[in-house]
């Protein structure tokens, strides 16, 4: 390899907002994101459907609940 061309490699931290601090290595200095894994709602199983425009109700209401038809099906 050749000197003097790579960057430096070291550990760094990187800190979530909700508190959690992440060690690891990298080019850069340490760092802060606004969502880790440790707060993230599809990793928390707090996940929400966010329906603006109303379209989950109005898939809901052209074909009905579907939950009924596919619970019949694996019995």
């Amino acid at each position: 390899m050749k000197e003097k061309i790579h960057p430096n490699y070291k550990p760094v931290n990187i800190t979530c907002a909700c508190g959690a601090v992440i060690p690891t290595r990298s080019t850069k200095n340490d760092y802060t994101v606004e969502i880790c894994s440790l707060c993230h709602p599809f990793f928390t199983g707090k996940q929400k459907i966010v329906d603006t425009e109303g379209n989950v109700e109005r898939f809901k209401k052209k074909y009905g609940d579907l939950s009924a038809v596919l619970a019949g099906k694996k019995k």
